[in-house]
């Protein structure tokens, strides 16, 4: 009812208008308002577009609105409100639907939205209507600024739309089956433009200054109108055909006819002498049927060449989504007369409105003022006056504005935009297809236009040429676009003319490439790399120690310096030096450590003066303790302690970092600073380059488009034959063809009747056949390759010889490995452990042998049927419902740790560690937010307080509190570290998910080593050797302090009763060096030990499930054996370690050991306590504190092995 009435409404509305009484429309009084009433009507149509269609289908653009326009113009009121009225009604379809409709009705809808924009568009093929529509935009164009009122300029840009809307409509196939030079109706709609004048006003509105604002509007108009047209097709417009043109088409056509012949031969001998009414049955041997006997033929016999299994069968159907991409329209020659018009057109264009034009819209892009893929007009009419000015008489200056390396950056990013796009938004892949090929034609337009400046008589246009040639060739992304989008290209949603000219492109830029590089000997490029930096933990260590003889030479130097200058020092070099910085955060106080560092830096670099200056300005800063020596120091003290300074191991430390509330930001900007991009300079060699195209993922694109030789032209099969000849003969690389669709490809070629118009392709397929024949005598593995495509590798292979390589790298197992693999997997098959592999790893006596290649094995030997049995487990928590007492457990730890003091405030792991019964962090989580302990996440978040954090980097931390960190810390304390809690919620609890699973593989770990602990101590032959080689290797000191560490912790554990973790912290300089050593971490493992589980632990660690008896074994079994007791009896007490550290540091080098550094702590704390007999304790002081100083600096905690 609502429709019906709707419709009588606008009935009347449209009645109310007036009539045409032959040529000659009498308007009604209320016209004005009707038209304003049907304006109202299509601002409030439903989704079928009702109102639109009701109004096209009575015809009143046509009967009503165009009559009106031309004979009651001078209505300005009436005027404007018909052009806003057909500006709406001739929008295009698409905007009105959002987009092609896949419902059958709404795609009805849109047909019919579409037929009546197209007898719209018949209706303004006019010279009358744009006559009417020039002369009023040149009153208001005659117009200045001052005097037009804003009325004015909505005219303006409602005409401009209006002619927009109206060329915009897209053709109607049904109705216009017309031939080349036929007038269409997109034809008369241009002629009546030119006749009107309106080129004209749009030529003024492109090269105008006072006019910029319609820049993007003037664009559109001109990009279609030239919809149907090629710049080659308007050069040629009014001009004899060339010889070239007339050998070009007799090449064509003398293919055609030697195809027809052949065919027609081909007829004849299909058709017998004598015609046989019986067909005959024929069986074919070799060729199996369904079953097992040989095919029977029912044909004659001269259609036996075309026999298929496939024959009668029906086509299947290829899915939507693996189908080619459609091709855009063909492109159509318009009349002679629009060609002319036209072509006049472009050559204005160039002359007095391009290079404006251009800038304007660019900026305009730039700035993002315009809607939304505007940029497509843009490459639009690049390419497309470019390319018309290529053949128009070449002129640099015509497009000046457009070559130029802004544009060459413009387009590229504008290609990688698309190909995203193209790849994230799927539904909408075709149309961002269109606009990547629009963009690679202005790419191609710009090198082809370079091309031309180098063949230009000019030597400025020549060298404006090598100008751009080289920062092309120069930066990676220009040089390395055509490979990626070769190796992108997809068939589906690329069509085949994107192809055909990609692979022009890439022949063009390889040929201009060549040729710039041949006249140059060394050619730099730019590479650019991506660096992956190392992780924050990884920053902060210090720097390496410099050798000991560089540190006397440099002593030497300083020191003769100073003598020299009989230490006194200048003015300007006293007044200057500050010893602290009064900017910084860190009290004064807490920078004494930082002086000294500086003052040692001063000293490695050889400034004797400046290091005594800061030496004693520290010493006036700093007076207590006497640091920097005591006030009357004598000048040989002062030299003495610089150089104790110098020798003295000062690790540098990282700044603190400042506490932030939300780590959101800070954490994402640490991950995106983990990689850089590291740009170097490199000497390019085009060989080099070419290589980077012999890859099968480019080879396949050529091969697509060789498949339709016969519909290619000469020049795009002289582009595919180019490249392929490159691989093939330049680089050696024939091998890469050997492939069965190429040779189907090479057989089609030569069995061609046309194949003499093809006799480049014909001399490189019969090459590449030669050579394979050639490879196959020698290889009887060449025919079976055919059916693979080949990387180098494999080309490699199959042309040299297999297997050359691979055999080196493959590992063997000799008989006695196997027997020792079955032995022990048979001895550990039916234990309970949950991962066997783990298991049997650190019991082999090849410790070099991998997870997967002891798996293998096992399948090989027959042990297991199949390698996934040995998969590794994801080992998680399953534990999801809690008790009473496990909720009373979780409140009380809770309520333990909420209120703890330390370095870092974590609750969650306090009570991670403690509970019982062993859950993942995000149900510990979950489960405090639902008894309402915490109230949100972040609480729970680790936190380090400003005090404690000064501590943490190694500055401000007194002398008792680390004397008190150093006797109170516990061995654990080692591990925690600072480490930012950033991200969501949601991320904070995966994170931890992880954490939980990561720990509890970890312990697993340890209890599957501590597990084959027993026989790894019975092999102790193996160990034993182990042990010799690194006692040949000079490591009798570390293995020494690993025998004491083990007893140490088995005493401890034994008198305690209970066991925990133990870091194996080395304090020297040689046992640190064997932490690094990988013979010295195989031993490790083979002990037992677990090795440090993420970047929050630096040291390896002695089990807490490794037993004491276990212990005690693993250290008698790093003894030699000329030192074991007779009879097999272990040592049951550790030897003193006193005697075997001072030997090492009297034959290597002077080490600080752990009965030292207490001496000088408690010198420290006495030195503090008596300041008043600074005279006496000066020297001993000042060598005290430099020990303890260095121990301070150090960023981890020591904890000593045990409680000693």
């Amino acid at each position: 009812v609502d429709l019906l009435r709707m419709n009588c409404e606008l009935l009347a509305t449209c009645s109310a208008l007036g009539y045409l009484e032959g040529d000659t429309y009498h308007k009604e009084i209320d016209c004005l308002e009707s038209v304003k009433d049907l304006i109202r009507y299509l601002r409030h149509e439903d989704d079928t577009r009702d109102v639109r269609q009701q109004l096209g289908a009575g015809q009143i653009v046509q009967n009503d609105l165009l009559p009106i326009i031309i004979q009651h113009g001078q209505d300005k009121a009436l005027f404007d409100a018909c052009i806003r009225l057909m500006v709406n009604l001739t929008q295009p379809a698409m905007l009105c639907f959002g987009k092609v409709p896949d419902d059958p009705v709404f795609r009805h809808h849109f047909l019919q939205v579409t037929s009546h924009l197209q007898a719209y568009k018949e209706a303004f093929a006019s010279e009358r209507v744009f006559g009417i529509l020039s002369e009023t935009l040149y009153t208001f164009l005659q117009l200045d600024w001052e005097q037009r009122q804003e009325e004015d300029n909505l005219l303006i840009e409602r005409i401009l739309l209006l002619v927009r809307n109206v060329l915009h409509v897209p053709a109607d196939p049904s109705e216009e089956k017309k031939v080349d030079d036929d007038a269409s109706v997109h034809d008369r709609l241009l002629w009546a433009i030119h006749m009107s004048g309106f080129d004209d006003l749009v030529k003024f509105l492109a090269s105008a200054q006072s006019e910029q604002q319609w820049s993007m509007h003037v664009l559109e108009i001109i990009s279609l109108m030239f919809r149907d047209q090629t710049p080659e097709a308007l050069v040629s417009a009014g001009h004899a055909r060339s010889v070239e043109e007339k050998l070009r088409d007799s090449q064509e056509l003398e293919a055609l006819r030697q195809r027809e012949q052949a065919a027609k031969r081909s007829r004849t001998l299909q058709r017998g002498t004598r015609h046989s009414r019986f067909g005959g049955s024929y069986v074919v041997q070799g060729l199996k049927s369904i079953g097992d006997r040989d095919v029977i033929y029912h044909r004659n016999l001269h259609n036996f060449k075309n026999y298929s299994h496939d024959t009668g069968k029906e086509v299947r159907r290829v899915p939507k989504r693996n189908r080619q991409a459609k091709e855009c329209k063909d492109k159509r020659r318009s009349a002679l007369n629009v060609r002319l018009f036209l072509r006049e057109f472009c050559v204005d264009f160039l002359e007095n409105c391009y290079n404006h034009l251009m800038y304007l819209v660019k900026e305009s892009l730039i700035r993002e003022q315009t809607q939304q893929h505007d940029e497509t007009y843009y490459l639009w009419a690049l390419s497309f006056f470019m390319a018309f000015n290529r053949g128009n008489g070449f002129r640099a200056d015509l497009v000046s504005e457009t070559m130029s390396i802004r544009a060459f950056h413009f387009i590229e990013r504008n290609i990688t935009n698309y190909y995203e796009m193209m790849l994230t938004d799927r539904k909408e892949a075709t149309s961002w297809s269109r606009r990547m090929h629009l963009a690679l034609k202005a790419y191609q337009e710009l090198l082809l236009t370079v091309n031309e400046m180098d063949r230009s008589q000019d030597e400025s246009i020549r060298q404006s040429s090598n100008v751009i040639k080289s920062n092309i060739f120069y930066l990676m992304e220009y040089r390395e676009i055509f490979l990626t989008l070769l190796r992108k290209f997809d068939e589906t949603k690329q069509p085949h003319s994107y192809l055909k000219d990609l692979v022009e492109s890439t022949h063009l830029f390889l040929r201009m490439l060549e040729r710039f590089c041949k006249g140059r000997r060394n050619l730099m490029v730019q590479r650019k790399r991506v660096k992956r930096k190392k992780s924050h933990a990884e920053k902060n260590q210090s720097p390496p120690e410099t050798s000991p003889e560089a540190l006397e030479e440099t002593w030497k130097i300083v020191e003769e310096e100073l003598r020299a200058t009989g230490f006194q020092l200048s003015e300007s070099l006293t007044e200057g030096i500050v010893p602290f910085d009064a900017t910084s955060e860190t009290p004064l106080e807490e920078q004494r450590t930082e002086a000294m560092v500086r003052v040692q830096d001063a000293l490695l670099t050889r400034l004797g003066p400046e290091a005594l200056g800061l030496l004693r300005a520290a010493r006036s800063v700093w007076p207590e303790g006497d640091v920097f020596g005591s006030a009357d120091v004598e000048p040989e003290e002062e030299l003495e302690l610089l150089k104790q300074i110098l020798h003295a191991n000062l690790p540098r430390s990282s700044p603190p970092e400042p506490m932030v509330e939300d780590d959101d930001d800070g954490a994402e900007l640490e991950e995106e600073e983990l990689e850089s991009v590291q740009v170097s300079e490199t000497e390019f060699n085009f060989l080099d380059f070419v290589k980077r195209f012999a890859s099968p993922n480019i080879v396949r694109p050529y091969l697509l488009l060789l498949k339709s030789y016969s519909k290619n032209t000469p020049h795009t099969n002289h582009c595919i034959t180019r490249m392929l000849h490159r691989l093939a003969v330049d680089l050696k690389m024939d091998a890469l063809l050997y492939q069965l669709s190429v040779f189907n490809v090479f057989n089609k070629i030569l069995s061609d009747p046309a194949a003499s118009a093809y006799k480049e392709l014909v001399t490189f397929a019969k090459y590449v056949l030669n050579r394979f024949f050639s490879l196959a005598a020698q290889n009887n593995k060449a025919y079976v390759e055919l059916l693979f495509w080949k990387n180098v590798g494999a080309v490699r292979e199959m042309t040299e010889g297999y297997g050359k390589e691979g055999l080196e790298k493959k590992p063997t197992w000799t008989e006695e490995e196997e027997e020792e693999l079955r032995k022990l997997y048979e001895e550990h098959c039916h234990s309970e452990v949950p991962d066997i592999v783990e298991t049997l790893l650190p019991l082999l006596s090849n410790s070099n042998r991998t997870r997967r290649q002891v798996v293998t094995q096992l399948v090989r030997m027959g042990l297991v049927d199949n390698a996934k049995e040995l998969k590794k487990q994801k080992i998680g928590t399953r534990i999801v419902l809690w008790t009473e007492e496990q909720e009373q457990e979780l409140q009380m730890l809770f309520e333990e740790y909420k209120d703890s003091d330390g370095i870092l405030h974590d609750v969650l792991g306090n009570i991670l560690k403690k509970l019982t019964a062993k859950r993942s962090r995000a149900r510990v989580v979950d489960k405090l937010l639902s008894m309402g302990l915490v109230s949100e996440r972040r609480e729970l978040y680790k936190k380090r307080s400003r005090k404690a954090q000064g501590k943490s980097s190694g500055k401000g931390m007194t002398e008792e509190e680390f004397l008190a960190e150093l006797t109170q810390g516990s061995p654990d304390d080692s591990m925690d570290r600072d480490d930012e809690e950033d991200g969501e919620d949601e991320s904070e609890e995966s994170e931890a998910e992880e954490d939980e699973e990561q720990e509890k593989g970890e312990s697993q770990n340890g209890i599957r080593r501590s597990q084959g602990m027993h026989s790894t101590v019975k092999r102790r032959a193996d160990v034993g050797t182990m042990v010799n080689a690194l006692q040949q290797e000079g490591m009798s000191g570390p293995l020494l302090w690993l025998q004491n560490c083990l007893n140490k912790t088995a005493n401890d554990r034994e008198e305690d009763g209970f066991s925990q973790p133990v870091p194996l912290v080395p304090l020297t300089e040689a046992n640190e060096d064997a932490m690094d050593n990988k013979s010295f971490q195989k031993l490790l493992r083979k002990l037992g030990m677990r090795a440090p589980a993420n970047e929050q632990e630096s040291f390896w660690r002695i089990p807490a499930k490794i037993s004491v008896s276990q212990l005690r074994n693993a250290a008698a079994a790093l003894s030699s054996r000329e030192d074991e007791p007779e009879g097999g009896v272990e040592q049951s007490e550790p030897r003193s370690p006193t005697g075997e550290l001072r030997e090492e540091q009297e034959e290597e080098e002077e080490v600080v050991s752990g009965e030292q550094r207490a001496q000088a702590l408690r010198a420290l704390l006495l030195a503090r306590k008596r300041k008043h007999y600074t005279t006496e304790h000066s020297g001993m002081c000042g060598n005290s504190i430099i020990v303890a100083l260095s121990y301070q600096m150090t960023p981890v905690n020591y904890s000593f092995i045990g409680k000693g």
